[in-house]
């Protein structure tokens, strides 16, 4: 049974229905619209296949090359508003409410940022990316220290700030108008100031279908990515063969051990296994950090710290307008376009996450923790493999123009306990899987059943293989350049929905400040008269 669940005039859900036994909650034209845009998508994938990688190819060059200034101008806006949030007036306000309370501890709100926010994306690029800035420099350089400095900058640009100020916005607002608002924490009641009651029509719908189609896209690339390098991983461990084959029935596997979570849900599921990621993470690098060059990671870590934020204006907005190489095209503005289609799930994700804290602890802390723990991974794994390259050994640059996934494990190979290590990236890919499509099928869910609560486990767990079987398609389609096209082309229109976001959102934090400054002097006002009153009953009473 179906149950399509209707707004009040307050903007509020009625959830009746949910209390009959085996319902599905969903919003008809929102889960009805994107579930057929999918299917379409994928129906024209399969059916043109072998004319599918060169319109893959057309189109992802075809956004680039003419969009690719308004990725990088949108994601330096962002930036500057999420900063002005925090350290400007609304940095008092309280996500929930003047009285609400966090709901996780920090260090486990830090854990599910990670690992929700990058998770596959810095397995499968931590070695790639720095090798590939060395062996073609996005700027010419003189001499291999400044090409190694540069690739480290530029991998810092497309995994820092700017990567997490575009998260911070989607979760700020979302946990804004759903904890302080009380409206269904969906991306239509991000819109509620301008929109009004049209939230609850075709444009509200318009823009969930948008999000739900971000979502799917985004996160199926990323698990397309990281099904790649498991495969890469298994070849290498057990000699398992690399194959388009075997990656699907990865992706099948994986995403059914996933629905394990998915009943679980939140509080115990995706939190268990955001505090394992983490603890596997840590435990992988730590010990490339020991058995590595340790002193010299402990210095180029502070050095490309620094680089990056000597360079910081200069490189986020470089648009290669001048030598026009490409180089751009292939690298950030696929970083933008993926960080802004991967935004709906880690935003929603955020959001539900940090009810109780300000907006100053919610913006410093979603951009500064995971940008700086991403910025030792990347330091770590990054750096010692261009330490190799530096010192004559040109493996890892054969390794990765050969394939980009095999990277990490020919990287493990000249590191002590290799078989080990290996194994342990493997499993850690794996649980990054896990965790990414549980809390994206929970999002999804969330968008498509217009905010409610609760809803059945099966409904969620559809949204799980539904990734699962995006993803397949895509890398029968074209492999790494589909996944790629597929999210660009579902970042560039949600890029204009991130933009108006920030204006909804400040409209929305300004008449919270109002009404909260209303209250505070009602207070004073209240107290000053009961002064008042006590005097005057002071200087009546005779036996005063």
């Amino acid at each position: 049974m179906c149950i399509l669940h209707h707004w009040d005039k307050h903007g509020r859900c009625n959830y009746f229905a949910m209390l009959k036994k085996n319902a599905f909650i969903i919003n008809r034209p929102v889960c009805y619209t994107s579930c057929l845009l999918v299917f379409v998508s994928l129906l024209l994938c399969l059916l043109f296949r072998e004319s599918a990688n060169e319109w893959f190819a057309h189109t992802q060059y075809l956004i680039t090359e003419n969009l690719g200034w308004f990725f990088i101008l949108t994601v330096n806006f962002v930036l500057i508003f999420c900063l002005s949030m925090a350290f400007g007036k609304f940095g008092h306000i309280r996500l929930g409410g003047e009285n609400a309370e966090p709901e996780f501890s920090t260090m486990s709100w830090f854990a599910m940022l990670f690992s929700a926010g990058m998770g596959i994306g810095i397995m499968f690029f931590s070695i790639a990316e720095p090798v590939s800035h060395f062996a073609k420099p996005p700027k010419p350089v003189g001499n291999p220290i400044e090409a190694a400095r540069q690739a480290m900058d530029f991998t810092f640009l497309h995994w820092g700030l700017h990567a997490w100020g575009i998260y911070a916005l989607v979760g700020l607002a979302l946990a804004f108008f759903s904890f302080n608002k009380k409206l269904p924490l969906t991306f239509r009641s991000l819109f509620y100031p301008f929109l009004g009651e049209k939230i609850h029509g075709w444009w509200g719908h318009s823009i969930d279908i948008l999000s739900v189609m971000a979502t799917l896209f985004g996160l199926s690339t990323s698990l397309g990515l990281g099904v790649q390098q498991m495969n890469a991983g298994m070849n290498f461990l057990f000699g398992w063969p690399v194959s388009v084959g075997l990656q699907s029935v990865l992706i099948l596997a994986v995403t059914s051990i996933a629905t394990i979570s998915v009943f679980s849900g939140l509080d115990k599921g995706v939190k268990i296994l955001s505090n394992a990621n983490m603890m596997m993470a840590l435990a992988l690098m730590l010990f490339i950090f020991i058995f590595g060059p340790s002193i010299y990671l402990l210095k180029s870590f502070i050095q490309n710290t620094g680089s990056y934020l000597a360079d910081f204006i200069q490189i986020s907005t470089w648009n290669d307008s001048y030598r026009q190489s490409g180089w751009q095209n292939s690298w950030t503005v696929f970083y933008w376009a993926w960080w802004i289609a991967w935004s709906p799930f880690v935003g929603s994700f955020i959001a539900r996450i940090s009810k109780g804290r300000t907006v100053k602890e919610f913006v410093l802390g979603v951009l500064i923790v995971p940008a700086l723990l991403t910025f030792l991974w990347m330091t770590i794994f990054g750096s010692t493999a261009l330490s190799f390259i530096l010192h004559g050994d040109n493996t890892m640059i054969s390794a990765v123009k050969e394939n980009i996934s095999t990277a990490l494990f020919v990287f493990l190979q000249k590191i002590p306990f290799t078989f080990f290590l290996s194994l342990l990236a493997v499993v850690l890919v794996s649980f990054f899987f896990i965790t990414s499509s549980d809390s994206g099928s929970l999002v999804i869910d969330n968008i498509t059943s217009g905010g409610a609560p609760k809803t059945p486990a099966l409904q969620r767990i559809f949204w799980a293989f539904l990734q699962g079987i995006i993803a397949i398609v895509l890398l029968l389609g074209g492999g790494l350049q589909a996944l790629q096209t597929a999210v660009i082309i579902a970042g560039f229109p949600f890029a204009i929905i991130i933009l108006l976001m920030c204006y909804s959102l400040r409209q929305g934090m300004q008449e919270e400040l109002s009404g909260m400054n209303k209250k505070r002097r009602q207070k004073q006002e209240k107290s000053y008269r009961n002064i008042i009153a006590d005097l005057i009953e002071e200087q009546n009473n005779p036996n005063t």
